[in-house]
């Protein structure tokens, strides 16, 4: 993995702990719930992933940089955000959609890197991706984001299908990663401002 993913695989673990953080101060939790919160979010997908492509041990087992990013995020968290109810409300969506546009790319990098096609790269871009939030969701509670009709899956997809396609056509590796990720992040921001979702698939029986 060169420099600069490792980097921006940092920051978007530092993304996600911080979602996983906003999301368990509004659950009300003690710290030791906010630490468990973080960590499965921003560590959650990758895992799944790792375990899925034999990449043993995972990631963050190999590199403890990952757990000090979790850790650090959650301490400026607990310092820094002393009222998470007075938080603007789209606050935990912006910084999941930018975990989720951060965590597909690195994803599909990652499968691609281990020899496997394009698909399975998109398919492992979108564990990625969604994984952490998935058992985030779980954990408080909630319906996961990517079960419910506004667009989420979508645009992991998307940015998964875009970076694969174009290293594909011979686009440079950063060019590639930062189109990708962009479009993903667009997409998810769209559809919180405008609530854009998918048409629900309702199945009604009608009544004798």
């Amino acid at each position: 993995m060169s420099h600069w993913i490792y980097f921006c695989d940092l920051c978007g673990t530092a993304v996600f702990a911080l979602s996983g953080a906003l999301a368990a101060g509004r659950h009300r939790m003690d710290p030791f719930g906010v630490i468990v919160l973080a960590s499965v979010t921003a560590v959650g997908g990758g895992s799944i992933r790792d375990a899925l492509i034999g990449a043993t041990p995972v990631f963050w087992i190999r590199d403890p940089n990952y757990i000090i990013v979790i850790l650090t995020t959650v301490l400026a968290c607990l310092l820094l955000v002393r009222r998470p109810r007075k938080m603007p409300q789209y606050t935990l969506p912006v910084a999941d959609a930018l975990g989720l546009a951060l965590f597909t790319v690195i994803g599909a990098e990652k499968a691609l890197n281990m020899g496997l096609s394009g698909m399975i790269a998109v398919v492992m871009g979108l564990i990625t991706g969604v994984g952490g939030g998935i058992i985030r969701d779980l954990l408080c509670r909630q319906i996961p984001m990517v079960l419910r009709t506004e667009i989420y899956a979508t645009a992991s997809i998307i940015g998964g299908i875009g970076y694969t396609v174009s290293l594909a056509f011979g686009m440079g590796e950063k060019t590639a990663l930062f189109l990708a990720m962009t479009s993903a992040l667009i997409i998810r921001l769209c559809a919180i401002k405008w609530h854009l979702s998918l048409p629900a698939f309702d199945l009604k029986t009608k009544r004798e």
